[in-house]
């Protein structure tokens, strides 16, 4: 199992071990974007289960659309939450009722400005072309730019090789085990470097600590990412304990005198989702409310699995098209950064 869904996995037996029998889990194939029929006949399979009342989809892999519509044409009071949304913003909003994705715009401002806390001059992005052929990340980028000229911090581009390409993701990693120390030499240790690509996060982390320079966060913010194989943390007996990955964390940071150099958010978001989608389809199905997208309800059970994770207030915003409509329904999450440099509670 990958670690991204071995924390998914704990997440939910977590909420098992809280609710017992009111909660069912069931599990995506493993190639999921090529199996979509087996996604949506296992939603089907919940859903034609009458004490099913809430179906919660983290992640929400392609397919997750049409696995909502074929329940509806039986069960059209099912209520659905999603989370880690895969398909088109504007296409779930009209299919799920409660949707959930990580504020990747609002980090164009959030990680300069960390990074500028922690003693930032130079911002240093690493990305590829297919990357900034995406949307989200091209706006980002720019948010970036513009945040970084309003600091009077240096944003500047480097090209990492894509991990996709003839090189593979090894020769991705050893462009930037021997790219990073370069960079440090050329614009000091004062510099904060980002990459966009998941899988050069390690490499960084690594090299970063070496140099003695600046690392806001991982492309997708957690203590799970990077952070554990970079710095050897043994992980084996502690899956789903985010409050031991934090401590841990901090403890090499400190031995390499880089706590307030290096930080991530929290709490995993992909946990604090299915969670906090959990503790939202328990109160609607309890009457304690009645709307089936009910915003006061939704911060309330984020904010409630954030205090239980000590991760500081989460932020929501809705998601706003290229074209200017708002999806009501559809919010980006934000978190608080981790300083390291304090003891974790």
């Amino acid at each position: 199992m990958s670690p991204l869904r071995s924390i998914i996995f704990q997440a939910a037996q977590k909420m098992i071990e809280r609710y017992g029998d009111m909660i069912i889990h069931a599990t995506y194939p493993d190639n999921f974007s090529s199996e979509v029929e087996q996604v949506i006949q296992g939603v089907l399979q919940l859903a034609s289960d009458e004490a099913v009342k809430a179906i919660i989809f983290v992640q929400a892999v392609p397919g997750a659309a049409a696995a909502i519509d074929k329940v509806r044409e039986t069960r059209p009071d099912m209520l659905f939450i999603t989370g880690v949304v895969a398909e088109d913003p504007e296409v779930m909003s009209g299919k799920a009722d409660i949707n959930l994705l990580v504020d990747e715009l609002a980090m164009g401002r959030a990680i300069p400005e960390e990074a500028a806390r922690m003693g930032a001059t130079r911002f240093l992005h690493y990305s590829f072309p297919r990357h900034l052929g995406y949307t989200t990340i091209a706006t980002r980028r720019q948010i970036m730019i513009d945040t970084c000229k309003e600091l009077g911090i240096e944003f500047i581009d480097v090209e990492a090789p894509d991990p996709t390409g003839d090189a593979g993701i090894s020769g991705a990693q050893q462009f930037i085990v021997e790219d990073v120390p370069k960079k440090i030499a050329e614009f000091g240790p004062d510099t904060a470097f980002f990459s966009t690509n998941c899988g050069l996060q390690e490499p960084l982390i690594r090299e970063i600590m070496k140099g003695g320079a600046i690392y806001p966060q991982q492309c997708c913010p957690s203590p799970y990412h990077a952070y554990p194989a970079a710095l050897n943390i043994d992980v084996s007996g502690h899956e789903g304990d985010v409050k031991y990955m934090l401590r841990s964390i901090r403890e090499k940071l400190v031995e390499a005198g880089m706590e307030a150099r290096m930080s991530t958010w929290g709490v995993p978001m992909n946990m604090l989702m299915l969670e906090g989608g959990v503790e939202y389809a328990i109160e609607f199905c309890e009457g304690k409310f009645t709307d089936r997208h009910d915003r006061a309800a939704l911060e309330r059970a984020i904010a409630k699995v954030s205090a239980e994770y000590k991760a500081g207030e989460i932020t929501l915003s809705t998601f706003t098209t290229e074209e200017g409509k708002e999806l009501d329904n559809f919010y980006l999450l934000l978190a608080p950064f981790v300083d390291f440099s304090q003891p974790i509670e």
